[in-house]
């Protein structure tokens, strides 16, 4: 009886809600919530929820991302990098690429061709190399150290572009016929989405193509398209043969289907098609990889061109999106790393070799501040690539991830360059076959615009697009919401808006437990300092769902347009992930010590970054008393986190300047040339001279202190060292290599004064 009693109260109750709270509030819902379109659908359906979902919870399961396999490259993607890509380097001057040529060699490029460099993604059954997205991005790396040039001519058909949206939505014939053809170098392809009105805006492009009847290569009467097109900044275009497009398509005789209005869809066309304008050239500053506009004008091509056959009509956004994160999640980051490890290594060996008041400018604190952001960016930014790299190789297509790792990568990459151009000083300025910065420092804007600007990216995509999809609750929502069943809808809505509700609550309970204690008793596995990272980030995790939910709550659908706070919930969702594949990378490396600097300044740094970004997005929330509410449970002792002590910043100035197997190991995967003709050969051999001689010029210095060697310089204190005694014929030797190899490295490239005007 007391059961069948229990029964009937529950019943009741949940009648008595659905009644008088979840239909009222589906009613308000489906009246406020705007329609959402096809491509905003297809957008959040395309990709997979990871570990992003973990950071949304509020309660992450640490061990879950402990349990992911540690990545490794197969024997035969170690040989291609130490064979093949090894070889490609040593080919590449990049002085030659930018500015006398503005082209790769015909030698490169049948290399490149020859040795499967485009043909990366493809299956080894078409002839392809079929690599992982790890070793990918190993490859692309490694080129982008040397010359970001031949990086760019290699990674584009490698991400999106005909081979990956043949391999996932070609028809058989398509990839039977194509794939091999490109694994070979026999076509070269490209990608054509962006217009001159639809950059970001890629969903809004106004190229179309209008489906009709026409005579066409001999056949009578085929059922085609005829095709309008304008597009620009097209990677490969003015060298490609296959051109990728991405158009509307429009039935008015509803050849098709009675749907007028059919939607973005692909195609594939060769570009000797009659009609079609390819071949023109932009600079993008000076980096001159091949890159051009392309159009055409009623240009008639068979359905059939369609990627994956008339069938596809109409799914091309989606086919993009669930695309997308290779340029995302591989290129992108490969190049942005490839920078990072080339100035940790060469900027690090310039601030021990270069001299001013007579110490190496390594050693005054203010380089060491900007060689501390390079060393700590470079160890996090790697951690982040390899983290997403694993999730690819294991299935995953992480769409949010791949916006985060795309957006603070670059943006990373951006600050690092900076500082290394910083150090270098007038070294940095002049162009020359010697400056190793002056190319990746003109590149910096191209990374920051391309596969969605990164103001965008930031403000709209990563929170945007993570809220929805990666949420516990708001998708269910949003489902709920839209069910064409109104009774069906009323049930989904009200499991999850409850589920939401007591979401809210153990959230607010826990973040303010979490923030009293510190997360110390937050159990979590592993060693220190690891663990007390992961407890710190549990704490942040679960005032990030937090916050999340109080944005929603008081802003509701306006939040969408508050780009400033979703940007800043976006920060800290990134933070956390950051965060949390640095601290992963330091424990699949099994905890090196003379890594732990490099760990602390990573997370410090995104543990102060996650603070200020909660702080002014309280500062900014309009509903003032939440405001404060959330705050006091969110930071009850205040703000407890830190910018990276000064005696980190001192550790990673010396870890970079010293060789080590730890600076082996943050540079590992980098082109490291084996002789001197090269600068960073020649810093790397500077550097081992300058050190092997450090003591013997501590020891000369000391003996004829108060000495001024006037015009004579270092020659003059070796003589004089001999003279007296103080060094013998050995020592001489030491200090007379050194002094020669750091002179050459700091030599700064100049021309004749018709310099240029042989062009």
């Amino acid at each position: 009886m007391n059961d069948h009693s229990t029964h009937a109260t529950d019943k009741s109750l949940a009648s008595w809600r659905l009644r008088w709270i979840s239909k009222p509030l589906l009613t308000l819902f489906r009246r406020v919530t705007p329609a959402m379109s096809q491509t905003e659908r297809e957008a959040l359906d395309a990709g997979t929820v990871w570990w992003d979902g973990e950071l949304f919870s509020g309660k992450p399961r640490w061990r879950r991302l402990k349990n992911i396999p540690a990545p490794a490259l197969s024997k035969e993607e170690q040989e291609f990098i130490n064979g093949p890509t090894e070889a490609l380097c040593h080919m590449l001057d990049d002085w030659q690429i930018t500015h006398e040529m503005t082209d790769l060699p015909i030698e490169v490029w049948d290399f490149i061709k020859q040795n499967g460099f485009f043909s990366m993604i493809i299956p080894r059954t078409a002839g392809g190399l079929e690599f992982s997205a790890l070793a990918h991005s190993e490859v692309v790396m490694k080129i982008a150290t040397r010359s970001i040039s031949a990086a760019v001519t290699v990674m584009v058909p490698n991400s999106l572009g005909p081979a990956k949206l043949l391999m996932e939505y070609g028809t058989q014939e398509q990839r039977d016929y194509y794939l091999p053809r490109l694994a070979r170098g026999d076509e070269i392809p490209c990608f054509a989405l962006t217009s001159p009105e639809a950059g970001s805006d890629a969903g809004g492009i106004p190229d179309y193509g209008i489906v009709c009847r026409q005579d066409f290569g001999g056949q009578k009467d085929v059922l085609g398209m005829r095709l309008t097109w304008n597009k620009r900044y097209i990677t490969l275009g003015p060298v490609a043969t296959l051109l990728g497009l991405a158009f509307k398509l429009y039935d008015p005789e509803h050849l098709i289907g009675d749907d007028e209005d059919r939607g973005i869809t692909l195609a594939l066309i060769p570009t000797d098609t009659p009609g079609v304008n390819i071949g023109r050239r932009h600079l993008p500053l000076n980096i001159v990889f091949m890159n051009g506009p392309n159009s055409g004008d009623d240009v008639f091509v068979p359905l059939d061109w369609i990627i994956g056959g008339p069938q596809r009509v109409g799914q091309g956004w989606r086919m993009l999106m669930e695309c997308l994160s290779d340029g995302r999640a591989v290129s992108l980051p490969a190049l942005s790393v490839g920078a990072a490890k080339l100035s940790s290594r060469a900027i690090g060996a310039y601030a021990r070799v270069r001299q001013q008041f007579k110490l190496p400018i390594g050693r005054f604190e203010g380089v060491q501040e900007a060689l501390a952001r390079i060393g700590g960016f470079t160890y996090m930014m790697d951690a982040a690539r390899v983290m997403t790299l694993n999730a690819l190789d294991n299935g995953e297509k992480p769409s949010v991830i791949s916006a985060i790792v795309k957006y603070h990568l670059t943006e990373q990459m951006r600050k690092i360059v900076n500082d290394s151009m910083d150090i270098l000083g007038g070294a940095g300025i002049c162009l020359g076959p010697r400056n190793i910065m002056g190319r990746a420092y003109q590149a910096l804007p191209i990374s920051i615009t391309v596969e969605g600007a990164n103001i965008l990216t930031r403000s709209m995509i990563i929170f945007g697009q993570g809220a929805i999809r990666s949420h516990p609750y708001i998708f269910a929502e949003l489902e709920a919401v839209a069910e064409a069943d109104y009774k069906v809808g009323l049930e989904k809505f009200d499991r999850a808006l409850f589920g939401h509700m007591f979401f809210f609550i153990r959230n607010f309970t826990r973040t303010f437990y979490l923030a009293l204690t510190g997360a110390r008793f937050r159990f979590v596995s592993g060693k220190r300092p690891v663990r007390r990272y992961y407890q710190k980030l549990s704490r942040l995790s679960s005032a990030f769902a937090l916050l999340t939910d109080t944005a929603l709550l008081t802003l509701g659908g306006s939040l969408k347009r508050k780009e400033s706070i979703s940007g800043r919930l976006g920060d800290i969702l990134s933070y956390l992930y950051l965060a949390s594949a640095t601290c992963r990378r330091f424990e699949l490396d099994h905890y090196p010590k003379e890594d732990t600097p490099l760990l602390r300044w990573g997370c410090e740094y995104c543990l102060y970054q996650i603070q200020n970004a909660m702080d002014e997005l309280l500062q900014n929330l309009p509903n003032r008393p939440v405001a404060w509410l959330i705050r006091l449970v969110i930071f009850p002792w205040g703000r407890r986190f830190h910018k990276p002590h000064d005696r980190l910043t001192t550790k990673i100035a010396e870890f970079l300047m010293m060789p080590s197997t730890g600076r082996d190991r943050l540079t590992a995967g980098l082109y490291l040339p084996s002789t001197t003709d090269q600068q960073l050969g020649r810093l790397e051999d500077a550097l081992t001279k300058v050190i092997q001689a450090e003591h013997v010029e501590r020891k000369l210095r000391q003996a004829l202190k108060g000495y001024h060697p006037g015009i004579q310089g270092m020659q003059g204190m070796i003589s004089t060292g001999l003279e007296k005694g103080v060094i013998n014929e050995n020592d001489a030797h030491l200090l007379r290599q050194a002094e020669a190899a750091r002179l050459d490295v700091i030599q700064v490239d100049d021309f004749a004064p018709d310099f240029g005007k042989e062009k």
